[in-house]
């Protein structure tokens, strides 16, 4: 068996290994942040259980840590209060990143982990096999039900000879969206091997596991090697490490070839991160703003070989340089080792070890302005800036860039040979005092509730028929940010359902919600890729509390779906695409006998408004028919009691 067969074969709970077909697995562990751990943390209180039931979960404060007034000090003393209560580690904020700060110091090679966020997979540099999901979703995991996917097709990411001085682990991750796109990796886990793993750091595996959720992937996974125990030993760690490998006649779905040798420095061009060319096909494009961080890129390695090009020069005066370390351990040793200081002498700004600027909380760009980031999206207006123009790259493009004002490779400013002399510490400071171990007596402790947490709305019944206009018609791509935006307005709302529901759509149309409150309900019709992005149930669950009954699109993204079912709204899949066209916004669909359909697999729709009859396909498993039925994953536990 390969990597991922091996992990889901001896975690398996429910279902079959078939490709396409739903498998329920036991997870032994699962994080939250504080965006989408709050609604995790409502659901999992309406399930009434005393104690979270994995062998580790943790909650993390690391995206909105703007304090502008009393919403983010309140949901993270709720989110503190509630790791009190039911026995869950807490990250405080200043911590770092989720992703990284969890497999740095809790990650085990062979487990499972399910996360409330899409780059749960970074954690599949260790050989852990890390699942991106729904706050409800990861909730039922703390409560010790099992984690339910379609079970993937594995492809094998083959890696052979040696990178150029100058191209680093993004350029490897940017090369699979060269070749598979924003949605190739749909349905599919990808699992990484060949010679070319010994020329990575377990910190460069991260960038590529991180951002292969992008692809669309289930999730991405290496072996765990002796690279890998290295690491763990210089987190003070090794006795946790195990190998985990592929056997050696392992079986894979596809392969993808990469000869590192051949690879150039590249970069994802404005406004998806699989637009990417070669920097040097690049027409030279001046720049406004740098960052350099995010889960994907801001490890000591990334931010010492920034520093060394940065080193005895100075920041481009049109560039606004920031730098954020992804974790507390981090940015220590950076300190330490002199690397921060070169930084800040070159005119950087050093920002909190955090989400921050990756999802547009804090250091937007100016308006029309370029921006070149090491973060993991560049969706249209995620910046912070609507109409701001958004490259993705590495952290030596990203600040040979700051130097030069334009984009460009890091051998325009300093020998690339001498980046492959850095790499990450033999033994890492270890000081876990911001992580706040559960408590053994949690009875007497008191959730705190500020007035900005309200109760999780939950949804009515699947009604026996559906009537009604089509609310929204959109195209392919629409991301969980086009649906309601990331940033510090979207997340200071983010325990307020009712409020948060005014902004939803809010960068395509205006007055949505007062749109819904004349429809009483509706559908929304979109193309490929409906909900692509970031895992936040938000996008399902507003929607929903504003009466949207259906989503009918080409296709729609993994998560998204998921956090549709979890929320009873119903998700269906154009027979043939081309019957997008057919249908257009305020037109009336009816759905008659939806109950009854959806049990058979086929949903005809009919367009009142022009007359015919429309085939989908409700790609249902017979458990999340009956939690749609039921009006939702909590209604559903409910029941099931």
């Amino acid at each position: 068996m390969n990597i991922a067969e091996k992990i889901l074969s001896s975690h398996l709970v429910r279902g079959i290994m078939v490709p396409g077909g739903e498998i329920g697995v036991r997870a032994e562990q699962t994080l939250t942040h504080d965006v989408t751990g709050t609604m995790a943390y409502l659901g999992f209180e309406r399930l009434e259980i005393s104690r979270v039931r994995t062998e580790i979960s943790v909650s993390y404060i690391d995206h909105n840590l703007l304090q502008g007034d009393y919403k983010n000090m309140d949901d993270h003393k709720y989110l503190q209060s509630i790791a009190r209560k039911y026995g869950i580690h807490l990250s405080r904020a200043g911590n770092g990143i989720c992703h990284t700060v969890h497999f740095h110091r809790f990650g085990i090679p062979g487990k499972i982990l399910v996360g409330s966020d899409s780059h749960t997979p970074a954690g599949g540099a260790i050989g852990m096999l890390c699942f991106g999901a729904g706050g409800l979703d990861v909730a039922m995991a703390m409560a010790g039900e099992p984690f339910f996917i379609k079970m993937p097709r594995i492809i094998n990411v083959h890696l052979k000879g040696n990178r150029k001085p100058g191209v680093s682990a993004k350029d490897i991750i940017l090369e699979v969206f060269r070749r598979i796109s924003v949605k190739g990796g749909a349905g599919k886990i990808l699992e990484y091997s060949g010679p070319g793993l010994d020329d990575l750091e377990i910190s460069e595996r991260s960038t590529i596991s991180c951002m292969g959720a992008e692809t669309g992937a289930t999730t991405s996974i290496f072996p765990s090697d002796e690279k890998t125990r290295e690491f763990f030993r210089s987190q003070m760690r090794e006795e946790m490490w195990r190998e985990v490998k592929a056997d050696p006649d392992a079986k894979y779905a596809d392969v993808i070839s990469i000869d590192l040798c051949g690879l150039d420095p590249l970069i994802a061009c404005p406004h998806m991160p699989d637009n990417v060319v070669r920097i040097r096909d690049l027409p030279r494009t001046k720049v406004d703003q740098v960052f350099i961080g995010s889960c994907t890129n801001a490890s000591y390695g990334d931010l010492a070989k920034a520093a060394l090009i940065l080193d005895g020069r100075t920041v481009h005066p049109d560039v606004s340089l920031s730098v954020s370390a992804g974790t507390r351990q981090v940015l220590e040793m950076l300190i330490r080792d002199g690397w921060m200081q070169k930084l800040v002498s070159s005119g950087a700004r050093l920002q909190e070890c955090g989400c921050g600027a990756c999802v547009g909380i804090g250091q937007a760009p100016n308006s029309g302005g370029v921006s070149v980031r090491t973060s993991n999206r560049n969706f249209a207006g995620r910046s912070g800036t609507f109409d701001a123009r958004v490259y993705i790259a590495s952290p030596e493009v990203a600040a040979a860039t700051a130097v030069a004002g334009y984009i460009t490779t890091p051998e325009e400013v300093i020998d690339p040979v001498l980046l492959a002399e850095i790499s990450d510490p033999v033994e890492f400071i270890v000081d876990d005092r911001m992580i706040l171990a559960p408590e053994e007596d949690t009875l007497p402790v008191e959730i705190y509730r500020g007035p900005n947490i309200q109760p999780m709305p939950l949804n009515d019944p699947l009604p026996k028929d559906i009537r009604t206009e089509v609310v929204i018609a959109l195209g392919d791509n629409v991301t969980t940010d086009d649906i309601l935006p990331a940033g510090a307005e979207f997340s200071s709302l983010r325990s307020n359902v009712p409020a948060i529901s005014k902004i939803v759509f809010g960068r395509i149309v205006r007055g949505f919600q007062e749109r819904m409150a004349r429809a009483g309900r509706g559908i929304v019709v979109a193309g490929e890729n409906y909900g692509q992005g970031s895992s936040r149930e938000h996008a399902a669950l507003a929607p929903m509390y504003l009466g949207v009954k259906a989503v009918v699109a080409k296709s729609i993204a993994r998560i998204h779906k998921a956090n549709l079912v979890n929320y009873g709204v119903l998700p269906l899949l154009f027979k043939n695409k081309e019957d997008r066209e057919k249908i257009s916004q305020r037109d009336v669909l009816e759905l008659p006998d939806a109950r009854m359909q959806i049990a058979t697999g086929k949903v005809f729709l009919i367009n009142e408004t022009r007359g015919i009859e429309i085939e989908t396909a409700a790609d249902l498993s017979e458990r999340e028919t009956e939690v749609l039925l039921a009006g939702g994953q909590l209604a559903y536990a409910k029941q099931r009691k």
